[in-house]
């Protein structure tokens, strides 16, 4: 007897044998390109490195390798010396959920001090496992995991707008070597501006011509960043300052 992984693909492979024709392949392999796609066109609105394409390519491929693992373990190989060949589709999923790394590792971009890229990556890994579960016949559980994915995505940026998020930076300012801020002063303007001091850093250079302080500054308001940008415009004695937030 048959055992089928949910009623959808028990009714189209009842289809596949009484017409003779793989409408169980097709259907999951189209179940695969909408489910990829809807992820994908998210992320293409989100302006992300990983779009629309990719997102359906990688949910396409991952349940065109299941489809394939599947339909071998169902024939019997055996090879001219009696030993036979048993392909085991658990390990082919690892293997692609493993592969399927390298490529969102390739959407992480570091720009400066800030990482991004770490939720297209994350969504890269998903959208795989989703065409893995349509592969093997799962509608139902890459159906749920699609849902959940495009709610992730789309519907918790609305809770994070409202939760209270705490705000890191990586702050550098620059002095010429006979007008340097002292360290206590620096600590009461980044102060004034709502912000606390972490990882604080000296660095003497251009060849002993400037000093840099570098340092973590977190705050509770991300609008400080601007406040404290404007106060260190109008300071003569500060030659160059950066404020790179964190994040993805």
């Amino acid at each position: 007897m048959v055992a089928y992984a949910d009623p959808i693909d028990k009714v189209v492979h009842l289809w596949s044998l009484q017409y003779n024709f793989p409408i169980d392949s097709i259907f999951r392999l189209l179940l695969a390109m909408l489910a990829g796609g809807m992820v994908g066109l998210e992320r293409e609105v989100r302006g992300r490195q990983a779009g629309f394409r990719t997102n359906l390519l990688v949910c396409l491929g991952s349940a065109l390798v299941m489809i394939v693992s599947i339909s071998f373990t169902e024939v019997n190989f055996q090879r001219h010396d009696g030993v036979n060949i048993n392909i085991d589709p658990a390990r082919i999923a690892y293997g692609v959920m493993t592969g399927i790394g390298f490529l969102g590792a390739g959407a992480i971009i570091k720009e400066g001090y800030s990482v991004r890229g770490l939720t297209t990556a994350a969504s890269i890994w998903i959208t795989s496992a989703i065409g893995i579960l349509v592969g093997v016949g799962f509608h139902f559980a890459a159906a749920a995991g699609a849902f959940a994915t495009l709610v992730v995505l789309s519907g918790f940026r609305a809770i994070e707008r409202v939760l209270p998020t705490e705000f890191y930076a990586y702050h550098t300012l620059r002095f010429a070597r006979e007008a340097i801020m002292p360290e206590d002063d620096l600590r009461k303007l980044v102060g004034q501006h709502g912000f606390t001091i972490a990882n604080l850093s000296h660095r003497l250079g251009n060849d002993g011509r400037s000093f840099e302080y570098r340092m973590v500054i977190r705050s509770w308001d991300k609008t400080n960043a601007e406040r404290l940008s404007q106060d260190l415009r109008i300071r003569p004695e500060v030659l160059e300052f950066r404020i790179a937030p964190t994040g993805d």
